[in-house]
């Protein structure tokens, strides 16, 4: 097939790697150095139309001819371009505009839940500073209350939440959300919960309408520091599958949390085609949803996909054609492990344009292999840093101990100036 990727990160690079290891043709926009390596190459008008250009990126489909496009981000996705893009007859990979705000926005996502009796945490919606301030009052006036979480409305590229120990923190994240606009129209209201405790799990699953298919569980590190401490970040490593996850709890999951989504969506008149994320919590009180994502992680897709044996983009027109159920996706018995290495100062301010060494030779030297996420080229043409997390590291092994090592010695082949690390990536899978 000729297949068109929209996106530019370490997600999109591994959707990319999967599917032309499966013999398709495939061209992406924008792309980055990793991704063009592997793809047909656009002219550079083509490869730098913007992803919120929902006219543009269909002309372009149109143009190339391609037999499917896949939405790699979340925001030409709550902008409307699977809507867009079927209005012209062309076959896109992604829920609508109305399905995406599961994850675009939280207040929506979160009332879904509470509609659909999915476990969630306690939560309040705050529209202005007071009634936030009071909710979180309340909250950490509960019996056990292990403190209180604060997420603006819409999308923040993963980075919005704040964790808050005690009211002060709490009044800090609210006053900077809904008064002084630190995330501009997408804090304009928040979400005010409950912290929950456990480990996290992200449960994603392919969706054509009529019935969901959940992947292989895996686990994201989001803190920028060892141990889980530290600020949110898009996320600094991940692994698949999760030994601590039993089938006891996988049916739980199923039951809970995707048959009740897919039973709200279709008594909301929804049709949902794509990855549906699930983001959940393993609490003492038993599996909690903390959120949904309409779209395939980052950096778990690059976990996920390499352990995903049948093709890609088969199983992505099935959830197209509803056929989904004579689709069934088939996985590789190893394990994956994935390391991000970013730039000095993420997931605040951080330098740009520092040369990376090691990347030509790294599959070479090495049994790991890297994901571009925030690369870009120099005036030499070298491929330099460009974001704040620049590269994912992944190495599959048959056992999530030899997975995690062989990423490791990926890492220590690599190097770039400010490079950070997290040196716990997936130890959390080897302890439980």
């Amino acid at each position: 097939m000729r297949i068109l990727v929209i996106g530019s990160g370490g997600r999109e690079h591994a959707i990319v790697r999967q599917l032309v290891e499966h013999k398709h043709t495939v061209y992406a926009v924008p792309g980055n150095p990793g991704i063009h390596a592997l793809c047909e190459r656009l002219s550079p008008d083509q490869e730098s139309i913007p992803i919120s250009d929902v006219e543009g990126l269909s002309t372009l489909a149109s143009d190339l001819k391609v037999d499917l496009t896949v939405v790699g981000p979340e925001q030409p996705l709550s902008l409307g371009i699977v809507d867009h893009f079927e209005s012209k007859q062309l076959r896109i990979f992604g829920p609508t505009k109305e399905a995406a705000q599961l994850e675009s926005s939280k207040v929506f996502s979160k009332q879904f839940m509470k509609k659909y009796k999915i476990p969630t945490a306690t939560f309040y919606v705050g529209n202005h500073e007071e009634e936030a301030r009071s909710a979180a009052e309340d909250i950490l006036a509960l019996p056990g209350s292990l403190g209180v979480v604060v997420k603006p409305d819409g999308l923040t590229a993963g980075k919005g939440v704040t964790v808050c120990k005690d009211i002060h923190e709490a009044y800090e994240a609210i006053r900077a959300m809904l008064g002084e606009g630190a995330y501009g129209e997408s804090g304009r209201r928040v979400i005010v919960e409950q912290r929950l405790d456990g480990q996290e799990l992200s449960v994603l699953a392919f969706g054509d309408g009529k019935t969901f298919i959940p992947m292989l569980p895996s686990q994201d590190h989001k803190q920028l520091g060892e141990g889980d401490q530290g600020m949110n970040t898009g996320g600094m490593g991940a692994y698949a599958p999760t030994p601590f996850v039993s089938a006891d709890l996988m049916e739980k999951i199923q039951k809970e949390m995707i048959e009740r989504t897919l039973l709200g969506l279709q008594s909301e008149g929804i049709v949902y085609k794509g990855v549906l994320y699930f983001g959940v919590m393993l609490s003492s009180q038993g599996p909690k949803l903390l959120e949904y994502n309409c779209r395939f992680g980052d950096p778990e897709a690059q976990v996920i996909l390499p352990l995903l044996e049948s093709d890609l983009a088969e199983i992505m027109l099935a959830c197209i054609e509803g056929s989904l159920e004579k689709t069934l996706p088939q996985w590789s018995q190893k394990s994956a492990c994935c390391v991000v290495l970013a730039s000095m100062g993420y997931p605040k301010s951080y330098p740009t344009g520092k040369p990376i060494h090691g990347l030509q030779d790294l599959e070479k030297k090495t049994e790991a292999f890297a994901y571009h996420a925030g690369t870009g080229l120099g005036e030499d043409k070298s491929i330099v840093t460009k974001g704040g997390r620049v590269l994912g590291i992944t190495a599959l092994g048959e056992t999530l101990e030899e997975s995690i090592g062989k990423a490791y010695d990926g890492v220590e082949a690599l190097d770039f100036e400010g490079v950070y690390y997290r040196s716990d990536i997936g130890k959390k899978g080897c302890i439980s």
